[in-house]
């Protein structure tokens, strides 16, 4: 099964992801200018490199400011959901995770469970890309941790993690965060069919851009701006879709067990108790989707 690209952007032309970068350094920022965390991340910074990692601690105002700040927000808050779900999937038994677009996510290097294999799935520029910034890092891979390097244009997703020891047998969870809205919607839903497929006790966080017509005009302005942004950088925006007709059809699929978060939900989750003024636009959302 192939997870097919969304066109001509930088990566087939070898070059790592900037929308990569951009969310790393909003992930960074958030440890620097929200109290208390939402996401608590130590490599956060780090893992920029030396370079972006002195450019986050000089002017961290600059991300603190209109719709960057409610992007700040929701990348920090989309990290955490993650990685709530993917403990909760452990605490079920779970004990394969795989992250798919990883980009500069730090989470392998974090874990401390040793049983647990984790993999990371991207194209192999942003992977070398990667590997080189935890170099100058320091951070060691741990023996957790396996890369799986695909071209999403050419490569099989289902033959890339099998043969990178992925027992597809046995539960996977995966982390898909920052892709469905560079993929067509049948690359989009040829991935989630696959992980319906999968054995019983797998499961998929991922999160999507919502169809503009359903925004209100503040939540379209702004998800124009970074669409606009992204695109003018050779990484445009695809795909979006409407909360109730994706998840009816992922229950389509196969999935038992579907659960949709919008900013209100999430709001009440992550950011009930806070006064700062922390919060989320509607513009994406976030779905957890499990095999029963």
């Amino acid at each position: 099964m192939k997870q097919a690209s969304s066109g001509k952007g930088l990566l087939q032309q070898g070059v790592a992801s900037r929308s990569a970068l951009m969310v790393a350094m909003l992930r960074a920022a958030h440890q620097l200018i929200d109290t208390p965390l939402v996401f608590d991340d130590p490599l956060a910074l780090s893992v920029l490199g030396p370079e972006h990692e002195a450019t986050v601690r000089a002017a961290p105002e600059k991300f603190d400011a209109g719709v960057v700040r409610v992007l700040r927000a929701a990348m920090a808050v989309r990290s955490r959901f993650a990685e709530d779900e993917l403990a909760q999937a452990l605490r079920d038994g779970v004990r394969q995770y795989v992250l798919l677009g990883a980009g500069l996510d730090t989470y392998a290097y974090r874990n401390r469970l040793a049983e647990l294999r984790v993999f990371e799935v991207d194209h192999p520029a942003t992977q070398r890309w990667k590997r080189g910034l935890l170099e100058q890092a320091g951070v060691a891979a741990p023996a957790s941790l396996t890369y799986v390097p695909v071209d999403f244009e050419r490569d099989d997703l289902a033959e890339a993690l099998t043969a990178a020891g992925c027992r597809l047998d046995q539960p996977v969870f995966f982390s898909w965060l920052g892709v469905t809205l560079y993929l067509s919607s049948d690359a989009v839903f040829d991935t989630l069919a696959f992980v319906a497929g999968l054995a019983p006790g797998s499961g998929i966080v991922f999160d999507y851009g919502v169809v503009p017509d359903l925004l209100n005009p503040m939540e379209r302005m702004g998800m124009a701006y970074f669409a606009q942004k992204y695109e003018a950088e050779g990484e445009p925006w695809i795909s979006y879709f409407a909360p109730e007709v994706l998840a009816c059809e992922l229950r389509a699929l196969g999935f038992g067990d579907v659960s949709d978060h919008g900013a209100d939900q999430l709001r009440q989750r992550y950011l009930a108790s806070r006064n700062d003024g922390m919060r989320l636009g509607g513009g994406t959302r976030l779905m957890r989707a499990q095999v029963n």
